[in-house]
């Protein structure tokens, strides 16, 4: 089952050096969410063959422009190539006024229906749910009210050992009570329970993404034991007054979460303009947690089943 990453924007503030401000696209068994949808969004989903119209929800950390500028410009498009389909946007409660009225002033009525989640900042919470995935936020300490998202798979039933099933002569109708967990007894009276009958399936994978924050303990239980960390960078740790200051983490920060909540892999974003080389980011980062990436743009990363 497909789940994976692609990186669509990673630098902070502002556009540079070939950066575009924050957002990710997320890939879940086919269905397609979006985190963040920074300035410049729009060319970066044509640049890397993304269709704008399969995206069915939209998750907006917080209101610092460079996670939302980009947002008005992609739901006018959205509407004036003519898309039917429904989409659902998750965010901070003021971000409806935001939209309402640019919306309003442009006399745009949207040829589609659009449902707006508000999501809150004080405590964790379940915003989205279906039959594969979970979504979730919780709370980020940035300089105005931010939330992280944790997209959790959930546990899918085992497989029939179609081996076995067949060698006891086992009919078709009753393979999907064993893939729920029910026996099964011959006619000779012999019983097999479901774990004999059956092979296990993968244990779920989660992806966690913590945008703009300070480095906290606050949110390790939030995040633990995640197969896929994406956690801010935006500076080097000889920059960590700067980082304090402007409620920031560094990459030496970045890898100690990662390190702390027994994250699996890491993936390191939000890059400051200071900094036109990305290697020393990494090499910081590595330095506490070996298995950290670049979320380069164009990039997709994949989320792992735990080895």
């Amino acid at each position: 089952m497909t789940f994976e990453v692609t990186i669509l924007g990673s630098s902070s503030a502002t556009p540079i050096y070939g950066r575009h401000p924050s957002s990710q696209i997320i890939n879940h068994h086919d269905h397609i969410h979006m985190i963040d949808c920074g300035e410049g969004t729009q060319q970066q989903l044509q640049r890397f063959g993304i269709r704008a119209n399969k995206i069915r929800h939209i998750f907006i950390s917080h209101l610092h422009g460079d996670h939302f500028f980009g947002l008005i410009g992609l739901l006018s498009s959205m509407h004036l190539v003519g898309r039917k389909e429904e989409l659902h946007l998750y965010g901070p409660a003021p971000l409806k006024e935001i939209l309402d009225l640019q919306l309003y002033h442009s006399q745009t009525t949207l040829r589609y229906d659009l449902f707006f989640h508000p999501t809150q900042h004080e405590s964790p919470a379940v915003i989205f749910e279906d039959q594969l995935l979970r979504v979730s936020t919780f709370p980020l300490s940035h300089r105005i009210p931010c939330t992280g998202f944790r997209f959790d798979e959930k546990p899918r039933q085992p497989k029939v050992d179609m081996e076995k099933v067949k060698a006891l002569e086992i009919p078709p109708v009753y393979y999907p009570l064993i893939k729920q967990g029910k026996g099964y007894r011959t006619a000779d009276g012999d019983f097999y329970p479901s774990a004999e009958l059956t092979i296990p399936s993968p244990a779920p994978r989660s992806y966690a993404y913590c945008s703009d924050t300070i480095y906290t303990p606050a949110y390790v239980t939030a995040i633990w034991n995640v197969n896929l960390l994406y956690h801010e960078a935006t500076f080097l740790d000889e920059m960590r007054d700067r980082a304090e200051e402007t409620y920031h983490t560094t990459a030496l920060q970045a890898g100690l979460m990662a390190f702390e909540t027994q994250a699996k892999e890491l993936l390191i974003g939000h890059f400051s303009a200071r900094y036109k080389q990305l290697e020393p980011l990494l090499e910081e980062a590595s330095s506490v947690f070996e298995a950290t990436q670049l979320a380069k743009e164009g990039a997709t990363f994949k989320v792992k089943y735990a080895v």
